[in-house]
């Protein structure tokens, strides 16, 4: 059987009846120990954060819930229960509109703080390099909707700080994100301060989270309120709604 046991491997968890073992710890012994966060922390890495650790990932996680429905995921999945799917459909609508443009600037902040800190030269050259190669715009700067600030990224900032403080991160990658916003802003003449996805990838960036994970946490975040969003729509009713009430048109240029 070693053919077909060996088919899949993994060491997230071994299983068997009567036994749930979950990174080497029976699961009994985790229920009612440790938080959500933690065993995300837990079932992704393989080991434990520390106490501040935790609190500094639990808020990042906390920051990106929700940000209204002109979110267009937030907006999908309240379109996909008034099509009258139920809410694990309407979630799984949502998170699959969580791509490069619409919740992938963390992951790409995330990669943009490690090629600044393994460049050889100074940072505005860094940074022409990474707009050559990537593309003009800087991932996890300015923001269309919060000006001049977007209010979650100080306060993500400073519980930065805080644990730098306590040992928990060593603030490398806090530096290089402000260097960046100082240094975008002289370049634009005007102030372009780090947003929520700036932040987050400060955060996962200095807990030694891989780019790509960034993205996956921000799914797992981000669907807490896309649920609260399907489920409140399904209290509401409502029924094929669309983007725009009935009576608004789309512009037509055809023939």
């Amino acid at each position: 059987m070693s053919d077909v046991s060996d088919w899949w491997r993994t060491s997230i968890i071994d299983m068997e009846p009567g036994k749930i073992h979950l990174r080497g710890t029976p699961v009994q012994e985790l229920i009612g120990t440790v938080s959500f966060a933690e065993m995300i922390w837990l079932m992704v890495r393989g080991d434990r954060p520390t106490e501040p650790q935790a609190r500094l990932f639990e808020a990042a996680l906390v920051s990106a819930v929700d940000h209204g429905p002109q979110a267009p995921s937030i907006a999908a999945a309240r379109m996909a229960v008034t099509c009258g799917l139920p809410l694990n459909n309407a979630m799984a609508t949502a998170v699959n509109m969580l791509g490069d443009v619409h919740g992938g600037a963390g992951q790409q902040a995330v990669e943009l703080y490690h090629y600044i800190k393994g460049f050889d030269g100074e940072l505005p050259e860094a940074l022409e390099e990474w707009r050559a190669e990537r593309g003009k715009i800087i991932p996890g700067f300015g923001h269309r909707f919060h000006k001049p600030t977007d209010p979650r990224a100080p306060r993500l900032m400073e519980l930065v700080r805080e644990a730098a403080k306590l040992g928990a991160v060593e603030g490398h990658f806090a530096d290089i994100g402000e260097a960046i916003e100082a240094q975008i802003s002289r370049e634009k003449g005007t102030p372009l301060p780090m947003n929520i996805d700036g932040a987050t990838a400060v955060i996962y960036a200095e807990l030694g989270f891989a780019p790509p994970l960034a993205r996956g946490l921000f799914c797992l975040s981000r669907s807490v309120g896309i649920l609260s969003h399907a489920w409140e729509q399904q209290q509401q009713g409502g029924r094929n709604k669309g983007p725009t009430p009935p009576k608004y048109r789309w512009t037509y240029d055809g023939a």
